[in-house]
């Protein structure tokens, strides 16, 4: 058993940990990483997606389906 000091939304929290929560813990903290990843070049790809699309209005050419897609009005 280790002791751990972790941040809850209830404050933070000294508790023992074995050593199957710890593995547990670190592959929730890599999963977590991984997820913010993916949702951030999920979103830089959609913001450069929009930008060709408006590129492309601006100059009067046909827009990709994708970039069709983008626009809300």
């Amino acid at each position: 058993m280790t002791k751990k000091i972790i941040a809850t939304p209830n404050g933070v929290q000294e508790v023992e940990l074995t050593a199957e929560e710890e593995t547990q813990r670190q592959a929730d903290i890599e999963n977590d990483n991984a997820r913010a990843t993916a949702e951030a070049e999920a979103k830089e790809a959609n913001d450069a997606l929009k930008a060709s699309a408006k590129a492309k209005l601006i100059a009067g050419e046909a827009l990709t389906e994708d970039e069709a897609n983008t626009i809300v009005l």
